[in-house]
């Protein structure tokens, strides 16, 4: 039976073994639920890039840039990292280069797995499914907050781990904990996190239907899989 583990921080990462698995990059709030709304809105490709400068330069290359620090648009960025601004009809068939300051920073960290892709409550279903069928080692890793771990990332994982622990097997404590962490909150997760640090960070920026939006489940059956650097569709 394949294994299941929870990476609760990227500071962790080192202390996972990625090749044989499939990685789960989680960021919640809000660049996997940024990327999941992209692809599934139409725009052809997500590259996720760990600093400002190179991404602003591959507008150079047809890009669009999409950028975000402490939960703020970069100046000079055409998007910031509201899902919203994904599903304009305009963007549809466009190249995407984005930055985070967590999402984007844990995808790249990733690389080394067989194979790494997105998830957010908006696709879990779909995660789950690819995941069943593929049966391969799966390591989810939240993206937390600089390093640091955060309530929504986690209560992903724990909402995954909880669906897939039937088929896989759960032995160690952060999956376990995220799992009880889940079914704890399962009943309201937006109030749930009320308390939490990032859901107080962005809501001073007035952006509450952002969050709002990023705890629906299901909104969109993609799988968006990192090939050659790049977010794709499964099915490209």
């Amino acid at each position: 039976m394949p294994s299941l583990k929870v990476c609760l921080s990227p500071n962790l990462i080192n202390l996972f073994e990625l090749k044989g698995n499939t990685v789960v990059v989680v960021d919640i709030l809000r660049a996997t639920s940024c990327i999941t709304t992209a692809l599934g809105c139409g725009i052809k490709s997500i590259k996720p890039v760990s600093n400002l400068e190179e991404c602003l330069a591959l507008s150079n290359e047809g890009y669009i840039t999409a950028g975000e620090r402490n939960g703020k648009k970069v100046d000079g960025f055409d998007l910031g990292n509201s899902p919203f601004g994904f599903m304009d009809e305009k963007l549809q068939g466009k190249k995407i280069a984005f930055t985070t300051t967590n999402g984007t920073q844990a995808i790249n960290l990733s690389e080394r797995a067989d194979l790494v892709i997105a998830g957010s409550f908006l696709n879990i279903a779909a995660i789950k499914d690819f995941l069943y069928n593929q049966a391969s080692h799966v390591t989810i890793v939240c993206a937390g907050w600089k390093g640091m771990i955060n309530l929504e990332d986690t209560l992903f994982a724990g909402a995954l781990a909880d669906e897939l622990s039937n088929d896989f097997n759960v032995d160690e404590d952060a999956t376990l904990a995220s799992i009880y962490l889940f079914r704890k909150a399962q009943n309201n997760l937006f109030k749930f996190l009320q308390n939490s640090s990032h859901f107080n960070r962005l809501s001073k920026l007035n952006i509450v239907d952002d969050i709002k939006y990023c705890l629906k489940f299901n909104e969109f059956e993609v799988v968006p899989v990192l090939k050659n650097s790049e977010l794709v569709l499964l099915e490209s």
